[in-house]
């Protein structure tokens, strides 16, 4: 039986649901389809927002012929067999789902075709393309970044299913509460409609009764149905980050190996540690960003299988490290200083003057620098007059960090309170 989400799929622009800065009426993406010229394009989002179907609707629009690759289990050869087979075909589209994937020498086997327009590449991936693409290709792409849906696109989605029920089941869905699903699908429009149709599948009734008690219930006893498709993905590596953040080294290497057996990409795994060593560990111990990326760019030159153990030295050592989140606190609270106060202007003294002009107007003057002082120090004022002498950031208890501390005390002894 063909899946609810499926069945769902919408075939044209205008029954396409949500990314209306993209292709909403008047919007850059749709102007593009309309006119039958589009550019090779990545299409960057979190998972079930309609990247495939975007890609889908793109090619049905314009009536090209369409080819599409998995970078999971797609390679170099398959790349080329599509490319020759596009060299006979006019304006050809290759669709690449989790383009991220793709190694280099992959990548590279597309650029000559998007070069010269074989091919028509539209990529699609959940990672940050400015990380997992390479320049050369990327240059030669538009980007264009999806949103995840809101309450109003998955109300709007629910709306439509209720109504598919109906016509081809004879069955009626009371949605009385929607609190459940929608934290569930967590804004992807597929898990949204998986739960929808295990709990339908599941009902004997023709009257069935959608609220929060009902969802829970069905999905908690069914989760295994429910997440057949390795929905459970983001759980694990919240486990994962968790295990490492609350210092348990077997906690992080059990849910660890459990991502590596699940197949997952062993670079989304060392980007979610260097991540972790900045926001957790920080200054506490400074090592721990050094040795994160060192792991990233290990397992990027080395791949897997060999990669789990740099991974697993990595996630230990952050599991066992120090833990700070100084640093992490300190920019927010500078964030929200910016929000509050907007753009304050930049103290005189601290402006650059290159010109006569700048510093006949005071910029730069009575700037202090500090190497002229003892200890490479004199006490001045290094943010704007409106938000002076607020302090941002607060180290945490801990060795290195109360050494940073005990300096900036005696620093600024008569400014700040450290």
């Amino acid at each position: 039986m063909i899946p609810l989400a499926e069945q769902l799929r919408p075939t044209s622009l205008d029954n396409y649901i949500g990314q209306s800065h993209l292709v909403g009426k008047g919007a850059i993406l749709r102007n593009a389809i309309e006119s039958g010229r589009i550019p090779s394009m990545i299409l960057w989002g979190p998972p079930g927002i309609g990247k495939t179907t975007l890609a889908n609707i793109i090619s049905q629009t314009l009536n090209r012929p369409f080819h599409v690759l998995s970078a999971i289990n797609a390679g170099v050869k398959d790349v080329r067999t599509v490319i020759e087979a596009a060299e006979n075909e006019e304006n050809a589209i290759l669709f690449i789902d989790e383009i991220h994937r793709f190694n280099k020498s992959q990548q590279d086997s597309l650029l000559g075709a998007v070069e010269k327009g074989i091919i028509t590449l539209i990529g699609a991936t959940t990672e940050n393309p400015s990380f997992e693409v390479i320049s050369a290709l990327l240059s030669r792409c538009q980007v264009y970044i999806l949103k995840e849906f809101g309450a109003e696109e998955l109300t709007q989605l629910l709306n439509i299913a209720a109504n598919h029920i109906k016509q081809t089941q004879n069955r009626t869905l009371d949605i009385k509460e929607t609190d459940a699903l929608f934290r569930l699908s967590g804004g992807d429009a597929r898990k949204l409609l998986n739960a929808l149709e295990l709990i339908i599948n599941i009902s004997p009734n023709e009257h069935i009764i959608i609220d929060n008690n009902n969802v829970l219930n069905v999905i908690q006893k069914n989760l295994a149905t429910y997440d057949k498709k390795g929905e459970n993905h983001y759980d694990i590596v919240s486990a994962f980050i968790k295990s490492m953040r609350g210092s348990d080294p077997n906690g992080a290497v059990y849910w660890l190996a459990r991502m590596i057996a699940g197949g997952e990409d062993p670079l989304f795994i060392a980007r979610r540690m260097l991540i972790l060593a900045a926001e957790d560990i920080g200054n506490a111990n400074p090592n721990a960003l050094l040795l994160a990326q060192a792991c990233f760019e290990t397992v990027k030159v080395i791949g897997m299988p060999e990669g789990r153990i740099p991974l697993s030295q990595t996630a230990i050592y952050l599991a066992s490290s120090p833990k700070s989140n100084a640093s992490y606190l300190a920019i927010d609270t500078a964030l929200a200083m910016v929000e509050k106060h907007k753009d304050l202007p930049v103290p005189l003294h601290l402006r650059n003057a290159p010109t006569k002009l700048m510093k006949e107007i005071g910029y730069g003057k009575n700037y202090q620098y500090a190497h002229d002082f003892e200890n490479n120090f004199v006490n001045q004022e290094f943010l704007p007059k409106e938000i002076a002498g607020q302090k941002i950031y607060n180290p945490c208890d801990n060795l290195r960090e109360n050494e940073i501390r005990k300096r900036l005390k005696s620093l600024w002894k008569n400014k700040y309170e450290y």
